[in-house]
């Protein structure tokens, strides 16, 4: 019974097949196994040959363009599943074979209808095949040998994608083991060691590369153009910038952390001390002389605290501030920003002396 969705009887292929070397390959390799057998046969080497054409190939495969085709039946070729010789004189056609050795009496058989004849019309999906290539040397799909090796045609694979024969060597023993453990069948052992071997290899490289990366922050460690600009972008002034990157570089070298992301870290940083810095000062714009009893925001030791500048250090250095900018006699619309800049600048001359204060700090939070 035939139904108007499915008006042909369908192409069938195997599942095994199709998990084994892929879902295309597997369509055309059961598609050519066909086509063989209906066209006028050409036996070489034990083998059974059919002169195919595009024009016939497509017409079997409507649902393919010519070059999806041509690259199908290339990785059927590396896989060596399908042999394929040329034509003299004939670019569009070639000689087709599913890599099987004929037995004795489909040889002579193949060699009596080895005469010329017009070839029979195909109609896509009008055949329902029912056999599966032989790959196995026993002709069907077979648990893996203890000593099974792959042979030149997978170092040469392999070698086209630049992994190294010593690499495919180590990962055998391996792969047999897993498979026999599991004690799976295949009809072609070559290609599942093939993206074994391609995703062990492609996996160790993605591991180096991340290990090459990664490192411990450089003394002389600068933020890139691209997180300035990012800041920048961001309101957050030039200065300011510059003047974060010490500390920061400071931070982690003490830390010895190895990392590879140091400028999104250091833009994290610059942007939780820039929103306290400006949270600190943003209501003090009036300008005017410092006064005689300045006390800095306490909002301004949250930010030094951010900077790991101790609290002592800090509250030490007001008296020296108040004195300095009286004997100026300068006004300015923010002391507390003022202060921030003095701090800051005291603390990195500290540091280029000796780091005692910096045993006693514990509070890093903003590097998390």
């Amino acid at each position: 019974m035939t139904s108007s969705l499915i008006p042909e009887r369908p192409l069938l292929i195997s599942p095994t097949l199709a998990a084994t070397i892929g879902l295309e390959e597997a369509v055309l390799l059961h598609m050519v196994s066909e086509l063989v057998l209906q066209h006028p046969p050409v036996v070489r080497e034990q083998r059974r040959y059919a002169e195919l054409n595009d024009e016939v190939l497509i017409a079997a495969l409507p649902f393919w363009t010519l070059p999806d085709i041509k690259r199908v039946q290339k990785s059927l070729q590396d896989l060596g599943l399908l042999l394929m010789e040329p034509v003299a004189g004939r670019n569009d056609s070639c000689l087709l074979a599913i890599n099987q050795q004929l037995s004795g009496k489909a040889k002579a058989k193949a060699t009596a209808a080895q005469q010329p004849r017009t070839p029979a019309p195909v109609t896509p999906f009008t055949s329902q095949v029912t056999a599966a290539p032989i790959v196995s040397k026993s002709g069907v799909a077979a648990p893996i040998p203890a000593n099974w090796q792959p042979d030149a045609t997978l170092f040469d694979q392999c070698s086209q994608r630049n992994i190294p024969r010593d690499f495919v060597e180590r990962e055998l023993s391996a792969f047999i083991l897993y498979h026999r453990d599991r004690g799976k069948s295949q009809y072609s052992w070559h290609h599942t060691f093939l993206n074994w071997v391609v995703s062990g290899w492609e996996k160790q490289r993605s591991q180096q590369s991340t290990r090459v990366l990664e490192s411990t922050m450089p003394a002389d460690w600068q933020p890139s153009d691209d997180a300035v600009s990012i800041l920048e972008h961001g309101g957050i002034s030039l200065g300011y910038i510059e003047e974060a990157v010490p500390e920061f570089v400071l931070y982690w070298r003490e830390k010895g952390t190895s990392g590879s992301e140091w400028n999104s870290r250091f833009i994290a940083h610059v942007r939780r001390q820039w929103e306290r810095y400006t949270h600190a000062t943003e209501h003090d714009n009036t300008p005017r002389p410092i006064p005689r009893n300045f006390k800095p925001d306490p909002a301004c030791f949250d930010v030094l605290a951010m900077a790991n500048i101790d609290a002592d250090f800090a509250e030490a250095q007001v008296i020296e501030f108040v004195l300095y900018w009286q004997d100026r006699n300068e006004i300015h619309r923010s002391w507390n920003s003022k202060f921030l800049q003095h701090v800051k600048y005291k603390w990195a001359q500290q540091t280029q002396v000796g780091k005692t204060l910096l045993e006693r700090i514990t509070d890093r939070s903003w590097a998390d």
